[in-house]
């Protein structure tokens, strides 16, 4: 949103019509100076389209009130440069702002339109600065807000006041004691001051990484920051594991045997305290007096049991 476009009137034609229109401007320059030349209008003058704008609903009394305010949302805009942002998008944001305060301003309250429209040039451009500082959103309270719009100059100025540069201004944290000046300055918690403080000192980091110049995906923070174990999926499927291995297991033991049960708990369930695990087949062929390979033979189809039992738990 760089294009700026202004209606002006052309030198010839200024006296006869003050609202004579030229094509629209592209360049910034150009367009800044232009409202600056548009005639600015008199207590009566405002009254008057003020009026006819909103009995009769009168679009030409609307705009000629917004031609004669554009300089004020370009000296607005100015004070707005140090956050980075281009300047025409911050006039233009502006310019929306003075739109809607003409579309709501009623002349019967007293008050000049630029007194009134200066809120909601300042509050449009203020949320276009919030949504387009960085990425990530940084004030959402009014707290928030307040803290964003004032702690850089706060800060600045303790900074000057102790006869440190500008840079330093930026890069050092608050003391204490100025820490507890910004918050009953500006009325707001001590630890929202902190938060807001560290907020702004950070940047903006891609959790995805980009693929570099090979055409090949860097490592990016996304690789370490991700918690699988806190994945629904993966917590569904770790209780449903815990079960198994708990009141499943119960379950189908209960299906077996004595013998087949004593069998599979001394060869998969059993563990010693030299972590030697149960009896081997040997042990248990020579305690029931059968071979090994009929304890085998015995533990298997336990198995096959003790899975059918868990398939129809699950």
């Amino acid at each position: 949103m760089t294009a700026l476009a202004v209606s002006v009137p052309s030198q010839a034609n200024l006296a006869a019509n003050p609202w004579a229109v030229l094509p629209p401007l592209g360049n910034l320059d150009a367009y800044i100076s232009a409202v600056n030349r548009l005639p600015m209008l008199t207590l009566e003058q405002e009254q008057e389209f003020a009026k006819k704008l909103k009995e009769n609903n009168d679009l030409d009394s609307a705009g000629k009130l917004i031609l004669s305010h554009l300089r004020l949302v370009v000296s607005i805009s100015r004070q707005y440069a140090g956050y980075g942002l281009p300047h025409a998008d911050l006039i233009q944001e502006g310019n929306v702002g003075l739109m809607k305060a003409v579309k709501r301003f009623d002349p019967d309250h007293g008050v000049r339109l630029v007194s009134y429209a200066m809120h909601w040039i300042k509050a449009e451009i203020h949320e276009y600065i919030i949504k387009n500082w960085r990425m990530v959103k940084l004030a959402t309270t009014k707290a928030q807000r307040k803290l964003f719009f004032n702690l850089r100059s706060m800060k600045q100025g303790f900074r000057a006041d102790a006869g440190e540069d500008h840079d330093a201004a930026l890069k050092n944290t608050l003391t204490e004691l100025q820490i507890d000046s910004v918050a009953e300055q500006l009325n707001v918690k001590r630890e929202e001051v902190i938060e807001m403080e560290a907020r702004m000192a950070g940047g903006d980091v891609m959790l995805d990484p980009s693929p570099n110049d090979d055409g090949e995906e860097a490592f990016g923070p996304i690789a370490y920051l991700a918690d699988t174990h806190h994945e629904p999926t993966a917590m569904i499927e770790a209780h449903q594991r815990d079960l198994l291995s708990s009141d499943g297991i119960t379950q189908a033991l209960a299906v077996l045997d004595d013998r087949s049960r004593r069998i599979v708990e001394e060869r998969w369930l059993k563990v010693n305290d030299d972590n030697s695990g149960g009896m081997t087949l040997h042990e248990l062929a020579a305690e029931y007096g059968v071979s090994a390979e009929r304890i085998r033979q015995i533990e298997v189809a336990a198995m096959k049991k003790m899975k059918a039992a868990l398939l129809e738990y699950a």
